[in-house]
């Protein structure tokens, strides 16, 4: 059973939420505050967080970040924070997804399933996403059965993006960790060239891409939401 935490002070949605999500059969851990939504955190494991920004002692957007130090748990943020300038903030603190008051919650319920199915791992250090499967032990990539044959450059861009799955990587981030792997320079239109023969080895349609997304002004991800 997937255990879920959420950190919400508007009481009657913290409870509605929990109610739902204790229908569909997972476990749920109610908080109000920034402090004892990272009590919560630091005391128990859990599968995924719902988070507040609007919290009443301290910005969710901190308690993102904090937990992010330490863990990658999926983190969605439910907020009044419409603008795509906050949304943008969400994502840059660590978010997997953003979703904008008022929302149904059977939206939410969907939205959840999505981030816990790309955060989805199998044993053996095998990855599994849709149609995609990887086993980083024989470095081998698979879309529906049949093997993709990838260059070097491209396996370690989808190494990085999968291990981080559900996270925003800045295009910065992914040019200064291939350039620590191969100790050599790659440009940023190298790495838009390397996407883009990605895309088109994994995606069904690669200029409507359900796999890798860009986030645009930051970097990519792995996954829709």
């Amino acid at each position: 059973m997937d255990k879920i935490l959420i950190v919400e002070d508007d009481i009657l949605l913290n409870r509605g939420i929990k109610l739902a999500l204790e229908k569909n059969n997972y476990s749920v851990a109610c908080s109000y505050t920034y402090s004892e939504g990272y009590s919560y955190f630091t005391a128990e494991s859990f599968n995924l967080i719902l988070l507040d920004i609007n919290l009443p002692d301290k910005s969710g957007l901190e308690l993102c970040k904090q937990i992010r130090k330490t863990s990658q748990v999926p983190i969605i943020f439910i907020t009044a924070n419409d603008t795509e300038q906050d949304v943008v903030r969400g994502f840059l603190s660590g978010c997997d997804d953003y979703m904008a008051k008022p929302f149904s919650l059977e939206v939410l319920y969907r939205r959840i399933q999505a981030v816990l199915r790309r955060m989805g791992r199998t044993e053996n250090n095998v990855f599994s996403s849709g149609e995609i499967l990887i086993d980083y032990d024989k470095m081998q990539v698979k879309r529906a059965d049949e093997t993709v044959k990838l260059t070097a450059t491209e396996y370690r861009l989808l190494t990085l993006l999968t291990k981080n799955s559900g996270q925003v990587l800045t295009r910065r981030s992914i040019l200064e960790k291939l350039w620590d792997v191969d100790e050599a320079f790659v440009d940023e239109n190298a790495l838009s060239v390397n996407m883009r023969r990605l895309r088109q080895k994994l995606e069904k349609d690669p200029k409507k891409p359900y796999y890798i997304k860009t986030v645009f002004g930051i970097g990519y991800t792995w996954g829709g939401w």
